[in-house]
């Protein structure tokens, strides 16, 4: 790997570990020092490496930069001369590895306070994925944006108002008390949920950015199931999910960016190694005596690895459908349980099922329909598909419901 390579790579693999680290050791307060002083690690990597060439090992590399960095401003600031001299002043001159850690268990562990900090109820959700993906992530603005399809001034705006909440909430980065971590854990999960989600449709054009959203939730997840106090039954059952779904990746997409229906997809492009995976991490989470969401959805994207399209496999995922819809109920969850009900009951019951639901106001809605009528009512599933086509965001599900009201057009005939 060149430089022109490595430093990219760098930037997101270590940027968020000397955020974390720093701005746990600074506190809230000056979470845009520790991003600045990271930042200005990499210039400094750029600048030095170019001349003097890539170091035997660059991450110590920049760790060490990092720290001596942080050293500086510590002696130098003036918060630090008026917050922080007078608690310490008989150790001033110790201002070492103790006070800047940068060794693997703290990096490990300042990401994980630092997960559940941006994680804090008191901001919302699409601001707790935006900071995930800064700070954790290693994300630059305008590749947030870019996922968000919104400006970079937006981003920066939203990032802003979040940081300004945890300050004024004085949020401490540091794992809750045992009594509070299945409420807490309960928002971290969902946050990569989201983010997960997000990664795995996105009207965005960049693939790679989408992959890369979903590979970061699947990280942050397994970071949870690592940690003695987070390993719980939900996180291996959402860590689960994400390996079923993320191993038919490569089988969801076609050469031109486009979605494949499930049932069309090349089942040989399925990775089996996380199919593997996600049954590893579904056996860990079943012990306890709770069901969560991400048990029951694990549980469907199971069976859809199952690549014989047997009346059994899709009464079972009719049956956690049903299950799921009970826990928690999803317009989109319900109607994807009617694309099972088709498979285990036939398309005249799923259509009565899915009519009911009267999700006007989206595209997969009226693409599920048209799927539907296809062979039932032509007319009908060409009139379901231009609904869809007129909702649809993306160019490449447009340029799809196309073609699909074009062969529905030419069968008719």
């Amino acid at each position: 790997m060149n430089q022109g390579e490595l430093i990219p790579h760098l930037f997101r693999t270590e940027y968020r570990k000397i955020v974390s680290v720093l701005c746990k050791r600074f506190g809230f307060d000056q979470i845009e020092t520790a991003e600045d002083i990271a930042s200005d690690t990499f210039l400094t990597a750029a600048q030095t490496w170019g001349l003097e060439g890539v170091p035997q090992n660059p991450p110590a590399w920049l760790y060490n930069v990092a720290k001596n960095k942080a050293k500086n401003y510590l002696q130098r600031d003036a918060v630090f001369e008026s917050k922080i001299v007078p608690e310490i002043r008989n150790t001033s001159s110790e201002i070492d590895e103790r006070e800047i850690d940068l060794s693997p268990q703290n990096i490990n562990d300042s990401q994980l306070q630092m997960m559940f900090a941006i994680c804090h109820p008191s901001i919302s959700a699409e601001a707790q994925i935006g900071l995930s993906l800064r700070i954790l992530c290693g994300f630059g603005i305008e590749e947030i944006a870019d996922a968000f399809l919104t400006s970079k001034e937006t981003i920066n705006k939203r990032l802003f108002r979040a940081k300004e909440k945890l300050r004024e909430g004085k949020i401490s980065i540091e794992l809750p008390d045992l009594s509070e971590t299945d409420d807490r854990l309960a928002t971290v999960l969902t946050t990569i949920y989201l983010l997960f989600n997000e990664g795995y449709y996105s009207v965005s054009q960049n693939s790679t950015l989408r992959k890369d959203l979903c590979l970061e939730a699947m990280r942050l997840c397994y970071m949870l199931v690592e940690n003695k106090s987070t390993n719980m039954p939900q996180v291996n059952a959402l860590l689960s999910l994400m390996c079923f779904h993320a191993s038919r990746f490569e089988a969801r997409l076609n050469k031109k960016g486009e979605l494949i229906l499930y049932e069309e997809q090349d089942v040989n492009l399925w990775n089996t190694d996380l199919i593997s995976k996600g049954g590893y991490f579904l056996n860990c989470a079943a012990c306890g005596d709770k069901i969560s969401k991400y048990h029951l959805e694990a549980g469907i994207a199971y069976w859809h690895t199952q690549k014989d399209s047997t009346r059994e496999k899709w009464e079972n995922i009719l049956q956690l459908y049903n299950r799921l819809l009970q826990i928690e109920y999803s317009p989109i969850a319900a109607l994807n349980r009617t694309f099972a009900l088709s498979k285990a009951n036939g398309k005249e019951e799923a259509i009565v099922e899915a009519e009911k639901l009267n999700l006007t106001d989206n595209h997969f809605y009226f693409t599920l329909l048209g799927e539907l009528y296809i062979d039932l009512n032509p007319g009908k599933a060409i009139s379901c598909f231009e609904k869809a086509l007129a909702l649809a965001r993306s160019e490449t599900d447009k340029m799809a419901l196309f073609r699909k009201i074009e062969t529905c057009r030419q069968n008719k005939e």
